[in-house]
């Protein structure tokens, strides 16, 4: 239907998380004839350029131009906590809190045997190997509450029990500012579960 190039372009952009062929063919279009010369040369710079320079932190394996990433070299940060999470947007949700001093560790997935995700897939070696030098004390397990993400904070924390650190779980529960009516079964049990003195 449409030119090979424009085609070859909607089916990229289809890659993409969250974008379906409809979504696809708007951004193609839109590129294509709205977007100046000028700017698509320079959004493929941008693209190229992020990709040859952006690796992992060689310590929290989160996304980053320096190494160590400015959160692990920053000492300003409490070392004797880390923070895991599946995604290097996780990192940027909970920093935006600005309730968070300590550092993270960032897996990249969770474990999904479904999916062929098995833990040599995700960077949890990477985070034992920071449990050998005594200074972390505690580990937040902070992965989604999905079937995945709690499969693997249960694993990870089994690997963990032989260090001495105290392995915690991010609490789930009931939205601020919503109706209690509206809340599945499950959501409930876990607001129930993670109820704290006040």
């Amino acid at each position: 239907m449409h030119a090979s190039q424009i085609e070859s372009l909607i089916e990229k952009f289809e890659r993409l998380p969250g974008i379906g062929h409809k979504s696809a063919e708007r951004i193609a279009f839109y590129i294509l004839e709205s977007m100046s010369d000028d700017d698509a040369r320079d959004m493929a710079a941008t693209i190229t350029e992020a990709k040859s320079k952006i690796h992992f932190c060689s310590v929290c394996q989160n996304l980053t131009d320096t190494d160590p990433c400015k959160i692990c070299g920053s000492p300003r940060r409490d070392k004797s906590v880390i923070c895991v999470v599946e995604r290097p947007e996780d990192v940027s949700a909970i920093e935006n809190t600005n309730e968070y001093h300590g550092l993270y560790h960032v897996l990249h997935g969770a474990l999904s045997p479904m999916d062929g995700i098995s833990p040599d897939d995700i960077k949890i070696n990477e985070l034992l190997l920071r449990m050998t030098d005594g200074e972390v004390k505690e580990v937040i397990m902070a992965t989604n509450p999905t079937v995945s993400g709690t499969a693997t904070a249960v694993y990870i924390s089994k690997l963990l029990a032989p260090f001495d650190v105290n392995v915690t779980r991010i609490a789930h529960g009931i939205p601020i500012g919503s109706d209690l009516e509206y809340a599945d079964k499950m959501t409930l049990i876990k607001a129930l579960e993670g109820r704290r003195k006040m």
